[in-house]
């Protein structure tokens, strides 16, 4: 794909998505953090039903740290993964308490090193809570990226690496919303809408169906 494509690509999905921005509920960078946490592997939906309840109630490092383990898994039992997560979190809470005065840090690095934020949970942080050009690489950007043709890779890296490469530079900090919210609601794993698709016209995978 030529660049001049992936700018008209990224121009009408700007259009098609006016508010590229998370669906996930929050209201600090450190509730963010945390809805980013129990999004692993479960829906945007049942991680808000389970925050608004849990956010009420604690929404500090320290809040949620006097929870305990026992005390968070009441509020996020439904949730998958949740023993794992709440363990997780509890000890997450405790580091930013310890190592960050209570404050999500800035740092790549510094996000990576906290339980249960693995890269693609600070690339989403790094985005949405401070503002910068990163792509987090989830199930829907993987299938989106390689099956318009944006990236061509078996690895996670490796498509982050690829849009990071080709993706213009003033579409760069809304890239990341965009193609998740195109992945979840036009070009589904199953059943794509190409019929109704803005940029079928520059996608790969339409082109080779369509005829």
């Amino acid at each position: 794909m030529i660049q001049q494509e992936i700018v008209r690509l990224f121009e009408q999905l700007t259009i098609a998505i006016p508010k590229p921005e998370t669906e996930l509920v929050y209201s600090s960078h450190f509730e963010l953090l945390i809805a980013v946490v129990l999004s692993a592997q479960a829906t945007d939906k049942s991680v808000n039903k389970a925050t608004k309840p849990l956010f009420n109630i604690a929404n500090t490092p320290q809040k949620i740290f006097e929870l305990g383990e026992d005390g968070l898994k009441n509020y996020i039992k439904t949730i998958g993964l949740f023993n794992t997560k709440a363990a997780n979190i509890i000890k997450l809470c405790e580091q930013l308490l310890q190592n960050h005065g209570g404050e999500v840090p800035r740092t790549r690095s510094e996000l990576e090193s906290l339980p249960g934020v693995g890269r693609k949970t600070a690339n989403v942080i790094l985005n949405t809570a401070f503002g910068e050009p990163t792509i987090a690489v989830d199930t829907h950007i993987f299938r989106v990226a390689n099956r318009i043709g944006l990236a061509h890779s078996s690895s996670v890296l490796g498509v982050e690496n690829e849009l990071l490469r080709v993706i213009p530079e003033k579409f760069m900090l809304d890239a990341h919303h965009l193609l998740i919210l195109h992945g979840r609601y036009t070009c589904m794993a199953r059943k794509p809408l190409c019929h109704t698709c803005v940029i079928s016209g520059y996608c790969e995978f339409f082109q080779l169906t369509a005829h």
